[in-house]
């Protein structure tokens, strides 16, 4: 099945059931008004939840309306954590080659992982807003999962049994701030503002074959201004599966449901494949020739993040922001 969060002027949103083609929504009023309320007690709301998913995909449903992702909050607009991985090696191999910096011996022998802000994600939709140019400004396209409880110590395999659901991020980072705080030996803190995700949350059996052993097998698009700079394969190069990244947060403490944990930015050691983040291509620009020559992004700048499945459906709809700066209003007149 396939969940989102509308709008409805609370934090926390309210939960709706969309159709497997991304057309038709129906609210989970009867069920659960929150998707937080439903990993809370999954095992006797999500049943529930599969049926009305049945019957609005059969077109049973009197009270369904068309879908609209402007109308979405992240899944979960705020949730009790964000952890993030690293789970494809080129992309820190790339990044570190770049800068002349050795990787640890320790490297890819286990995840890297950081704990990001959790209180105030963004929707599909919503601008990025940031203080300024300077700044660094990033995106990172990326895979995340949205566990149920998963205990302490819990096995690779334990842990993979905790996903409950799958979405899409962009985890937003600014770059010339990462520098002086990782040399402090703590961070990130300001340099990963509010991560946004994907309008909709998928059930692993939603993605049919592609969901193999903990990993989504399906390539990630990245539009930068309407022009497309990526088309990775998230599967092949995840060196760490969905369980083991969880396993890994699940070490030293219990993992409790509505518990995110990210991929990292999907990265190909083919770079025909195009980047998922900037840093990336001016990593390969500075290996090549010495020179990263790419900018980072602009006030006015918009990114597309979108994963098609084998039917060429979009599976999670589409990440899709406008950069904007502090305090300008938005063409609907926000600010």
């Amino acid at each position: 099945m396939k969940l989102a969060t509308y709008h409805d002027r609370s934090r926390d949103g309210q939960l709706v059931v969309v159709s497997r083609d991304l057309s038709q929504a129906h609210y989970a009023n009867g069920i659960a008004t929150r998707l937080q309320q439903v990993l809370d007690d999954w095992g006797f709301l999500s049943p529930q939840l599969e049926e009305l998913s049945i019957s609005l995909n059969q077109g049973k449903l009197r009270h369904a309306f068309n879908f609209e992702p402007k109308q979405c909050m992240a899944p979960l607009p705020r949730a009790y954590q964000w952890a993030d991985g690293s789970a494809y090696l080129n992309h820190m191999e790339l990044l570190s080659k770049a800068r002349g910096a050795e990787l640890p011996e320790s490297y890819g022998l286990d995840p890297l992982m950081y704990q990001g802000g959790s209180d105030d994600f963004l929707g599909a939709c919503e601008p990025a807003r940031f203080a300024s140019e300077a700044m660094g400004i990033d995106f990172e396209a990326k895979l995340a999962v949205i566990t149920g409880d998963v205990p302490m110590g819990a096995s690779p395999d334990q842990a993979l049994d905790g996903v409950r659901l799958a979405v899409l991020a962009n985890d937003w980072s600014l770059r010339t701030l990462i520098p002086a705080e990782l040399a402090k030996g703590f961070g990130f803190l300001q340099s990963k503002p509010a991560t946004a995700f994907s309008p909709v949350a998928v059930t692993p059996d939603e993605l049919g074959a592609a969901w193999r052993g903990g990993r989504v097998d399906l390539s990630l698009q990245s539009m930068w201004n309407g022009r497309k700079v990526g088309q990775c394969e998230a599967g092949p190069e995840m060196a760490f599966h969905f369980g083991q990244l969880i396993a890994h947060l699940a070490r030293t403490r219990n993992v409790r449901a509505g518990s995110i944990v990210g991929s990292g930015s999907v990265s190909n050691k083919d770079w025909s494949h195009g980047y998922s983040c900037i840093a990336e291509k001016r990593a390969i620009e500075a290996i090549e020739g010495g020179v990263a020559k790419t900018e980072y992004m602009k006030f006015g700048d918009s990114i597309r993040i979108e994963m098609k499945g084998r039917d060429g459906l979009s599976v999670f709809g589409a990440i899709d922001q406008d950069v904007v700066a502090l305090h300008e209003a938005t063409v609907d007149g926000t600010v």
